[in-house]
């Protein structure tokens, strides 16, 4: 397979896609929520049946960061795919799983050449438990992010509440997707005593008020919370992975909104952030080991991840080490999804051979 990156700064559709021809599946991203609708329908015109999902949001392709501009990936050449929607996803995600089933049997493949990348407006987490109904069963993985706006697009359409999806198969090799933690676990190990799940917020941690927790533990007044998650966030233990959750605000009587949901008797973590271009290079390094020959890679980063990076100064030595694995572009989220599981502060992509 072969995968195409056009950018245009300034939001010309027709730039962004030059020399691209008879594509197998095209990804969008268009920074401007005025423009997205526009855009897409322009899409559709000039690519007529060709299976496309799309969202608003910052992005970057090669070694360039687009915070205004459009962002086209598409894959052309041995690859089999097919697009759609899920909709009604903060109240209903399962109304169209059907559809998501059929066009995961339409696509085929197996567990090693088959990808689902997905952009979602909201409700992630029950989102991804139902399509890991269908998904879990042929063993398929997943890669995707929480879109801005509140909107997505699928095949020429645009959608408030819903999820975009595509069936990506690849018929000249395997893919697979990675997740990648910037932080590491310290010794801070608390239970979740209270939680409201349903609103994001953590309201206890061993019995105390978790604002009283996490200044202690952190060494910060209860107005640096929201600024200290860059250095701090918490890990969510599931099995032997751990998953990031950001802090989002102040909830009030000492509780704190949170970017995903935490249960009560969750086992969290304080991490501590670790060496951020160490751990770039062991991923690079990781994935080199995986693949021999790269035709492309489509990742998903944390907006979060992208601010520590420009305050860090190493964006562009980010863009430029990714890059050394081939091509390279991709979305910045709000949220990033891997497989089944809903995280923050991350990068997730797919590798296509």
């Amino acid at each position: 397979m072969k995968q195409f990156v056009g950018i245009s700064r300034s939001c010309d559709l027709k730039e962004a896609v030059k020399g691209l021809h008879a594509p197998n599946l095209i990804i969008m991203c268009v920074s401007e929520k005025e423009l997205f609708q526009s855009k897409v329908e322009e899409l559709e015109q000039l690519y007529p049946g060709v299976p496309s999902i799309g969202c608003v949001g910052q992005s970057y392709g090669g070694t360039q960061a687009l915070e205004k501009g459009i962002l086209i990936t598409a894959f052309c050449e041995g690859v089999a795919a097919a697009a759609n929607v899920l909709t009604e996803v903060s109240k209903m995600p399962i109304r169209r799983i059907r559809q998501f089933e059929q066009d995961v049997s339409q696509v085929g493949g197996s567990s090693d050449n088959v990808v689902c990348i997905d952009f979602c407006s909201s409700n992630d987490e029950c989102v991804l438990t139902t399509m890991k109904t269908v998904l879990g069963k042929r063993r398929i993985q997943l890669t995707g992010g929480t879109a801005w706006e509140g909107l997505v697009s699928a095949n020429g359409k645009v959608y408030f509440d819903a999820c975009a999806y595509a069936i990506v198969r690849n018929l000249s090799g395997k893919v697979k997707v990675y997740k990648e933690n910037l932080y590491i676990k310290t010794e801070k190990r608390y239970i979740v005593t209270k939680a409201i799940p349903e609103k994001d917020i953590i309201c206890e941690l061993n019995g105390e008020p978790f604002q009283k927790v996490y200044t202690r533990e952190c060494n910060v007044t209860p107005d640096k919370i929201g600024q200290q998650t860059f250095v701090n966030p918490l890990g969510r233990i599931i099995g032997n992975e751990t998953y990031i959750v950001s802090l989002k605000g102040d909830a009030g009587n000492q509780a704190y909104f949170c970017y995903r949901k935490v249960f009560p008797k969750d086992v969290i973590y304080f991490l501590q952030i670790g060496e951020i271009d160490q751990i770039v290079k062991e991923t690079v390094a990781g994935i080199q080991k995986d693949f021999k020959r790269i035709s492309g890679i489509f990742s998903v980063n944390c907006l979060f991840r992208y601010l520590l990076f420009q305050q860090n100064h190493y964006l562009q030595e980010y863009l430029q080490e990714m890059g050394r694995l081939g091509n390279h572009a991709g979305f910045v989220g709000y949220g990033e999804h891997y497989n089944n599981r809903f995280v923050n502060q991350s990068m997730t992509c797919v590798v296509f051979e």
